[in-house]
């Protein structure tokens, strides 16, 4: 992929016939030999694991690719066009998201769909068995997973995707955000720009402000407050009526 500034990523040099001669790891002034990101899938035959020594850190593009082409193997590239983001850090993901939300070519519902005096606006991709209840509001470009459950008077904006088997309860707004599978959002509470992953359950009157990341089997309990840019690491528990304005981490997970 041919990026705009190459310095933060690895770069390859690939001739006419898509063969690789050389890489290069964040390249300085006067190192940029090609604007071409070595990135994407890596296609490898079985016996790649040969070339990779156990019990230590072994990097693709820094290790293993330089070390094969010393050997006289043969790496071949391949040119593609489109978007191209490192999802690294949380605001490449959700612009990620927003690429891929952009995209969809309309409105798909797979299977039962119950709603009742709800307004859905496309596009939006909805999963078998979501249900919608009444006066909530779908704004697409919507991604929905099966078996969700939103409540009444929810709000739900632009750019979000909600995985399978969550729960939005009564009252919620989420605009611009990104809950994985088997999430609980309690009443009245709010999510904007926020990235939620699995099994996490969040209380009533809680709110994700922007740029947030709530981790695997968090709790959040009533009334609690995540300050924007803040990072919550995997099974935390954050008490009642909390105001956190600090990443937490969880030393388990270091």
């Amino acid at each position: 992929m041919s990026i705009d500034d190459p310095r933060e990523f690895g770069i390859a040099d690939m001739d006419v016939n898509n063969k690789i001669h050389r890489f290069f790891e964040k390249p300085g002034p006067g190192e940029i030999f090609s604007n071409l990101a070595s990135t994407g899938i890596y296609m490898c035959s079985p016996e790649i694991f040969d070339w990779i020594p156990e019990g230590k850190q072994y990097d693709f593009a820094k290790d293993l690719f330089p070390t094969l082409m010393e050997k006289g193997k043969k790496i071949n590239g391949m040119l593609k066009r489109g978007h191209w983001t490192d999802v690294g850090s949380a605001a490449a993901y959700r612009q990620a998201q927003r690429w891929m939300l952009d995209s969809l070519p309309g409105t798909t519902i797979e299977g039962n769909f119950n709603t009742k005096s709800a307004r859905v606006v496309g596009p939006l991709k909805i999963g078998n068995n979501v249900v919608v209840g009444s006066n909530s509001a779908l704004v697409g470009p919507i991604v929905i997973g099966e078996n969700t459950i939103i409540g009444d008077n929810v709000l739900i904006g632009p750019y979000t995707t909600i995985g399978s088997n969550c729960v939005i309860k009564d009252n919620c707004r989420i605009l611009s955000s990104y809950i994985f599978n088997d999430v609980t959002i309690g009443n009245n509470s709010n999510a904007s720009g926020s990235i939620i992953d699995n099994n996490t359950i969040i209380g009533k009157n809680c709110s994700m402000e922007n740029g947030t990341v709530i981790g695997p089997r968090v709790n959040i309990n009533d009334d609690a407050t995540i300050h924007s840019y803040v990072k919550i690491w995997p099974e935390i528990n954050i008490k009642s009526g909390s105001n956190i304005k600090e990443t937490i981490t969880n030393p388990k997970f270091n």
